[in-house]
């Protein structure tokens, strides 16, 4: 079953990297020696956008060169985008942080009783209790009900699928990772916005921050190399296509695809607290990148809140794959820093040229 997937490698500062006959550690030099088809990184100095830098080649093998304007599929690293579209809807009093499944849902599918307690704020801080990994069943019929065009009813029925799935745990005592989660966030979310997800947040999250390059599953146009390709392990290029991305109804959990320039608007906005076009109050951010009292574990609402002296405070990170794709993200908010890293094939290979990479930019720009 291939799924969206977290990679809990967080150990920014690693190993060495890989270093040219001169000394000087380059994008390039990382990328071979991880033996990885191409590497992108893009920074965030003083809540400013640093010029981004690519390398490598779209299909490995290929004859095309990444771009500085090509897409990368980011994976989880959708999670917190979903998480800030909720946040759009609770500023606006039209759901709040403790609106729960059974309001909203409840009207339309079958709920279970233990189920239709679930808050948002329980869905897109992975507290649900709802499994992260869907039975073979409903994947499969994920993956048949493409035949429905309505992208919104697939959703909502799988989300009464997994609603129906036992519970892992009761709501809100416990912390486990959930993909299956945000796509319910999603359905709420369509519910009260009467469009699918991807149209809201085209229209709140990647319109007014003039992400136009933003869309959703594979970028790349069946049999061209007009954009990267993801690749499985080891090295091996997946034809785009109905196979290139996981089922469109995992949206809310990780298919968004942009470019390095445009996925760095939206992660200043993050790491500068930005009040704009997107979110308008302060206490937004602190909901979003912090760990509510009492919960266990490190994950606020699509961000993993961490410790590390270079950022002079909390520092988020998230990471995510599809399995063929890969991108890691670090924000150090007190610090107006942020540093993104991606690759087009899955973690075993990007996870640890990717580490490297960030590293790099915040040895040299955290002086």
């Amino acid at each position: 079953m291939r799924t969206v997937v977290l990679i809990l490698f967080i150990s920014i500062f690693s190993a060495a990297c890989g270093k040219t006959q001169e000394g000087a550690v380059t994008l390039e030099s990382i990328r071979k020696k991880a033996k990885v088809p191409a590497l992108g990184v893009i920074s965030i100095v003083d809540g400013e956008i640093q010029p981004a830098e690519v390398t490598g080649l779209r299909k490995y093998e290929g004859s095309e060169a990444v771009t500085i304007d090509d897409k990368w599929h980011i994976g989880s690293c959708t999670k917190s985008m979903t998480a800030t579209l909720a946040a759009t809807f609770v500023e606006e009093s039209k759901l709040t942080w403790e609106t729960t499944v059974g309001e909203i849902l409840g009207p339309e599918i079958k709920i279970p009783d233990d189920a239709k307690g679930i808050t948002l704020y329980m869905l897109v801080s992975n507290r649900s209790g709802i499994p992260g990994s869907a039975p073979p069943k409903i994947w499969s019929k994920a993956w048949m009900n493409n035949r429905e065009p309505d992208i919104k009813k697939r959703r909502i029925y799988y989300a009464e699928s997994m609603l129906n799935v036992d519970l892992e745990f009761k709501p809100g005592t416990k912390y486990a990772y959930s993909n299956n989660g945000f796509i319910v966030a999603g359905a709420m979310l369509e519910q009260v916005g009467g469009k699918s997800w991807e149209d809201l947040i085209t229209e709140r999250v990647f319109k007014p921050l003039r992400m136009d390059s933003a869309g959703f599953g594979g970028a790349a146009s069946e049999g061209k190399e007009d954009q990267p390709w993801g690749h499985k392990s080891p090295r091996r290029p997946q034809e785009p296509g109905p196979q290139d991305d996981n089922p469109d109804v995992l949206g809310p959990a990780g298919t968004v695809h942009v470019s390095l320039n445009d996925l760095a608007k939206y992660v200043r906005m993050h790491a500068t607290h930005e009040i704009g076009p997107v979110l308008k109050k302060p206490e937004t951010f602190a909901i979003l990148q912090s760990i509510a009292e009492g919960n266990e574990g490190n994950y606020a609402c699509g961000w993993i809140v961490l410790e590390r002296g270079w950022a002079q405070g909390p520092a988020l990170m998230h990471n995510g794959s599809n399995t063929m794709n890969y991108c890691v993200i670090w924000i150090a908010p007190k610090r107006k820093f942020a540093a993104i890293a991606v690759s087009n094939i899955g973690p075993d290979e990007a996870a640890m040229a990717a580490d490297q990479a960030v590293s790099e930019i915040a040895m040299q720009k955290l002086k």
